[in-house]
């Protein structure tokens, strides 16, 4: 619990609005600083001018980018807009002029090598991320329905920003998942007969109390260890945690001898994406299989790669003079 009754609040109205946990941890902490900046007072008492002042310190003086300026602005647009109800209308502030950094890109490769050196759980995890374009998080939440071995897709619930898509299902990968999913079926009847099952969406597990009960709900990358769950208090079985994937990468980018470049979980996201490009792949169907609402965010890709438009070569390259 926070120690703040006033945080502690917002917190349960966002619960109940259905946001993410990790929305609400990050909408927390910036309305937090937010109060903390303003020397604690009370929100009510302020508006849009200490909101503009507010925005305006994080780019002149913490310096931070573009897209941490924006997710400081929407949790106080949550504030104000909902939560308080006290619309903050227009506000005038300096934008951030930090750019958006390129992202890093694996190889093929380079790709290969990381795999190569991974035990077979975490080979798998990180064959899927970069095999369907997945974040780290809508890869560990997986269940056993989530996977279509007949269409050659998985499906993402509730991904970033609430949103749920399909995308790509490598069918190389079906003999490991198998594999994952039947050692995953062996936990859960285990757990089941201590009346324990895997974290269950808070609304389904009220109507269907005994849904923990069926395979399709199981984590394929299931928790070694019981918690209590974040809302409801229960015993259960939660998905493994990120940083497991986290410190299983360093240790293999490392076994792999990648020095020039930092790789993160994202990283074999954006690999997916700009090795899709670099074939000649459409970029709304790019777009689509990542869940970008806009196509300008997947554009972003085609600079890495050199391109403005994917397929795009150098009219030197047709002459055959080299």
């Amino acid at each position: 619990m926070l120690k703040s009754p006033f945080l502690n609040s917002i917190r349960m109205d966002m619960r109940q609005k259905g946001y993410a946990l990790k929305t609400e941890k990050t909408y927390l902490y910036w309305i937090k600083y937010f109060i903390l900046f303003h020397k604690k007072q009370h929100p009510q008492n302020l508006g849009s001018p200490e909101v503009q002042q507010f925005l305006s310190y994080l780019a002149n003086n913490k310096h931070v980018a573009i897209n941490t300026q924006k997710i400081a602005l929407n949790a106080l647009a949550f504030l104000y807009n909902k939560f308080l109800e006290q619309p903050m209308g227009d506000i005038d502030f300096i934008p951030a002029s930090k750019p958006r950094n390129l992202p890093t890109v694996l190889s093929i490769y380079e790709v290969q090598r990381i795999l190569q050196v991974l035990e077979e759980r975490n080979r798998t995890l990180f064959s899927l991320l970069y095999g369907g374009g997945l974040r780290i998080n809508e890869c560990l939440r997986l269940r056993v329905k989530d996977f279509d071995f007949d269409h050659g897709c998985v499906s993402i619930h509730d991904g970033k920003g609430g949103k749920s898509r399909n995308t790509l299902l490598p069918l190389s990968l079906k003999p490991a998942i198998e594999q994952l999913i039947k050692k995953a079926i062996t936990v859960q009847v285990s757990d089941n007969a201590q009346a324990i099952g895997p974290s269950m969406p808070f609304a389904l597990d009220r109507k269907y109390p005994s849904a923990y009960r069926q395979p399709a709900w199981m984590f394929v990358f299931p928790s070694t260890t019981w918690c209590n769950h974040p809302v409801t208090g229960k015993l259960c079985r939660h998905h493994l945690h990120d940083s497991v994937a986290r410190k299983a990468l360093k240790t293999a980018v490392y076994k792999a001898g990648i020095v020039n470049k930092r790789v993160t979980c994202h990283t074999f996201r954006h690999s997916f994406a700009t090795h899709l490009l670099q074939a000649g792949r459409d970029i709304r169907t790019v777009q689509e299989l990542l869940g970008h609402s806009d196509v300008k965010t997947t554009q972003i890709y085609t600079h890495v790669i050199g391109q403005h438009f994917a397929g795009t070569a150098s009219p030197l390259d047709t002459l055959g003079v080299f």
